[in-house]
């Protein structure tokens, strides 16, 4: 009896991690969450206000540089960028090899993570 329950509890937590993980990929939240958590020290977008970094309401569309009483790095404002989702996703994954002289140098690695924050900004 002893020598079935081990694997029995260890298929059960295989099964319990395997639907969290699929939970997790499916979480409209997801992209919100992240946001929350690794740009919202910097950037708002629940209202206008610009904090160390301008508030990303609108973002997707909009021309680089554009947002009122912010004050952007040179770089940034001669970049002529419009923010897509494509450059967004280039900017994020990199943001100093996209725009020399940026003053944001927080980097995204995880390719899932951006599209998530992505898609959420895109939804904004």
């Amino acid at each position: 009896m002893r020598n079935l329950v081990l694997p029995a509890l260890t298929m059960i937590a295989a099964t319990w991690a395997t639907d969290l993980s699929v939970a997790q990929e499916a979480d409209p939240g997801s992209g919100e969450r992240l946001f929350r958590q690794r740009c919202g020290a910097c950037h708002q977008i629940a209202t206008t206000r610009n904090g160390a970094g301008p508030h990303l309401q609108g973002v997707v569309g909009r021309a680089a540089a554009s947002v009122e009483g912010f004050n952007y790095s040179p770089a940034l404002r001669d970049s002529g960028i419009t923010w897509t989702p494509e450059t967004l996703e280039t900017y994020l994954a990199n943001p100093t090899a996209m725009v020399g002289g940026t003053r944001m140098v927080q980097r995204f690695n995880n390719a899932e993570e951006r599209r998530a924050i992505i898609e959420f900004l895109n939804s904004m």
